[in-house]
């Protein structure tokens, strides 16, 4: 090879050959990789989100934090094929976009702070699908005049400590069917037991002796606290487009109830993490 063939071999082998990367320049991709992947997942496949409220006592606690599957649900109820989507089913507990009190919107006006439709996300289970007859009646739940399979238990909140979990007390055997707890204070049991009437405490869907069918591509749902919760009986069914996901499991746990504002890392819950949400 001739001295000017050598040449033009080392010039092309310079230009190919490219400078070595800086540290910082290093660093700088990884982060921006990882960052564009963390958005696409938050945005399609994973939402975390938190529980401020007691609606889901004792299956969620006031300070747990979620990990909601956005992806489950397939897209208009149809799955794609290989992949691992199903249709949304009774029982699912599931992260949606607040509907608004449509019958009395003034309800959410009054909130402190008021509530505005379709900005916070509420966490229920779902317990009437599209076409189903629902009717709440003595603590229990009817879908299509049969009676819903639920574990009742008694729980009340300890003292006035209305952040903590509530103190439970079994109330029947559970049965083969009954795949989960809700929970009813021991006050609201005694009086169904003694069959006094009682008031709707609000409530004006599904209410005793004015079963509601739920509507086309809607939902009925519940909180597990079934006297405190603030849900379809009280404001009506929710979409399918407004369900982001279920709820996965707690990634991370507080309790709140210490007061402080810094509870959630002086006074963790580590026994909640990684709980699985059924």
């Amino acid at each position: 090879m001739s001295k000017k063939e050598n040449e033009k071999e080392e010039i092309h082998q310079k230009k190919t050959i490219a400078p070595p990367k800086s540290l910082f320049r290093e660093y700088f991709e990884s982060f921006v990789t990882t960052l564009i992947m963390a958005i696409f997942g938050m945005t399609f496949i994973l939402q975390a989100v938190t529980v401020p409220t007691g609606s889901m006592q004792n299956t969620i606690l006031i300070g747990d934090y979620l990990l909601v599957n956005k992806f489950i649900f397939a897209p208009g109820g149809k799955p794609i094929p290989f992949l691992p989507q199903r249709e949304i089913q009774r029982g699912d507990i599931i992260v949606f976009k607040y509907p608004g009190n449509k019958v009395h919107p003034e309800k959410d006006a009054e909130r402190n702070p008021p509530i505005i439709p379709y900005q916070v996300n509420y966490v229920k289970r779902v317990i009437g699908m599209p076409g189903d007859k629902i009717e709440f009646r003595g603590n229990q739940v009817f879908i299509n005049d049969q009676l819903l399979p639920e574990h009742r238990v008694i729980g009340d909140s300890p003292s006035r400590n209305q952040q903590a979990a509530l103190k439970t007390k079994e109330f029947e055997p559970r049965q083969p069917d009954q795949k989960y707890d809700v929970y009813y204070s021991e006050y609201t049991m005694k009086m169904v037991q003694n069959k006094e009437k009682m008031d709707n405490g609000g409530y004006e869907f599904a209410v005793p002796g004015k079963p509601m069918k739920v509507p086309d591509d809607s939902y009925f749902v519940m909180g597990d606290s079934r006297d405190n919760s603030e849900d379809s009986r009280y404001w009506g069914f929710v979409h399918r487009d407004l369900i982001i996901g279920r709820a996965m499991f707690v990634y991370w746990s507080c309790d709140r109830s210490q007061g402080s504002m810094l509870s959630c890392i002086t006074s963790p819950r580590f026994d909640r993490i990684g709980k699985m949400i059924r």
